[in-house]
């Protein structure tokens, strides 16, 4: 195996690249009090989320617009600066910290592959998700869609065999029935407590391996705890800290999930178009703003950028991602946030999950046979000693024969961070060597779409304030 290019793709260290794909973002809106919500995909209802898309009123032109500053260009920022020029307002600036937008959204080429050095998929091909449409009218998705198959590929254990099909397929479903029911948990409600969700995950497999013959309990054993660790690589964190009674909390939308062929970086296309000329300025990061009674000139806020130039205004909506907020919520704002709000900051949850690209000169891999599961032991899971133990899959690259991709979360996700590249390429390629010994043989798988609506939604209220106080507050 020759390892020719590695790309290493952290989403929490500041020391790397800031790239969030899970974690939630937060917007605010400065009126004369702080307001902190959460993404709405997890706090409001799909009706809620189709009337803030559909709802167009615009405000009358008669109207004086307020003056309204967006920090962020990712999909969120966008998102509001669309809306709010929709409705006709257009007296708005939007701060980007860097020298491109999209935020977590970053497509670019390695080799003969296109690579997400951010948000991976569409979760939930369908009309109610204004993602998936904005690529659907810039024609950016194949026909007939090639929706994600988790089930596709082979679970290897660490004696470098893969487990045989059969059995794969029935512990496969058996654990997405576990999985099922541990998400039926938050909608049942009631007061009974189920404890961790590893605790609660890991019983169920214990009581379902004994339904499989006595011959086959080894390998589904290592199936269902090999998706344990993809499961928590989906969450970000170890499953230990995560509630049982509260998994299900997440609103999972239909249609399955689907990949932009030539880069997610594509949806940007419709916003950025429809945004007036120059409002967007790059390299601009945003060093304090100050909100609320007795701010200096004519607006409400006063926005300072690190190259000292101040700006005012009557709005900020501001789209900062949870984890770049967590180290700076409580420097970025004078007067500081009231303390639910900084209490808020701090106890939403924010896991870590990264990818590390490998190119190869020539694949030693079966191309197009789909991805390479770990089939780690319960055992192998407990010592958590080796780093490579967070990784859960190896992914082959959509279209590509040289380019795999490693997916490793938590705390091993954080050591892997502090080792040089060589170290990690080394690392993943033993690991290959390890798990793949006959998985070579022919024959024989967190979401944008709520950033986007709560940049709208966060628009929307700029809008119906502006409709009421017919222009900007007073």
């Amino acid at each position: 195996m020759k390892l020719l290019r590695m790309k290493t793709i952290w989403k929490r260290s500041p020391r790397i690249i800031l790239n969030y794909i899970y974690a939630p973002q937060i917007n605010m809106v400065m009126q004369m009090t702080m307001i902190v919500r959460r993404g709405l995909s997890s706090v409001v209802s799909r009706a809620g989320q189709e009337q803030c898309i559909l709802d167009s009123s615009s405000i009358s032109p008669s109207c004086q617009e307020p003056r309204v500053i967006v920090v962020g260009a990712g999909m969120a920022g966008l998102s509001a600066a669309h809306r709010l020029t929709q409705c006709g307002i257009r007296n708005f600036v939007v701060l980007e910290a860097k020298e491109r937008p999209g935020g977590r959204i970053h497509s670019c080429w390695l080799g003969d592959a296109v690579i997400e050095m951010g948000a991976e998929w569409i979760h939930g091909a369908c009309l109610p998700n204004s993602v998936y449409t904005l690529a659907s009218q810039d024609r950016l998705l194949q026909t007939p869609l090639p929706r994600l198959d988790a089930s596709r590929g082979l679970f290897c254990t660490s004696e470098g065999r893969a487990v045989d099909f059969p059995v794969t397929i029935t512990a496969y479903h058996t654990f997405r029935q576990i999985e099922q029911q541990a998400a039926n948990l938050f909608r049942l409600g009631g007061e009974r407590l189920h404890g961790t969700l590893l605790n609660f995950i890991g019983l169920r497999i214990q009581q379902e391996l004994h339904n499989f013959p006595e011959d086959q309990r080894y390998d589904a054993a290592r199936v269902m705890f090999g998706l344990t660790n993809i499961l928590r690589n989906k969450c970000g964190d170890d499953l230990s800290l995560i509630s049982a009674d509260q998994y299900g909390s997440y609103i999972e939308l239909p249609g399955g999930s689907v990949r932009v062929p030539l880069g997610f970086v594509g949806v940007m296309a419709p916003l950025l178009r429809g945004l007036p000329d120059n409002c967007i300025r790059y390299n601009k990061p945003v060093n304090v703003i100050r909100w609320g009674p007795g701010q200096a000139g004519a607006g409400r806020v006063l926005v300072k950028c690190c190259d000292g130039e101040e700006l005012t205004a009557d709005y900020v909506i501001f789209t900062m991602s949870l984890g770049c907020l967590k180290c700076q919520a409580d420097k970025l704002f004078a007067p500081p946030l009231p303390v639910c709000k900084l209490d808020a900051i701090c106890n939403l949850g924010f896991g870590l999950s990264d990818k590390v690209f490998l190119e190869y000169a020539e694949p030693f891999w079966v191309c197009h046979e789909g991805n390479l599961k770990l089939a780690w032991s319960a055992e192998e899971l407990q010592c958590r000693c080796d780093w490579t133990r967070g990784v859960c899959s190896i992914d082959e690259m959509p279209g590509s024969k040289h380019v795999l991709c490693a997916w490793i979360s938590g705390q091993e996700a954080a050591v892997m961070e502090t080792l040089t590249d060589n170290d990690v390429a080394e690392g993943l390629t033993q690991l290959l060597r390890r798990f793949t010994g006959e998985a070579t043989v022919p024959g024989y798988f967190a979401t944008v779409h709520g950033a986007r609506i709560s940049g709208i939604r966060e628009a929307e209220r700029i809008i119906q304030l502006t409709k009421k106080l017919e222009g900007p507050p007073r």
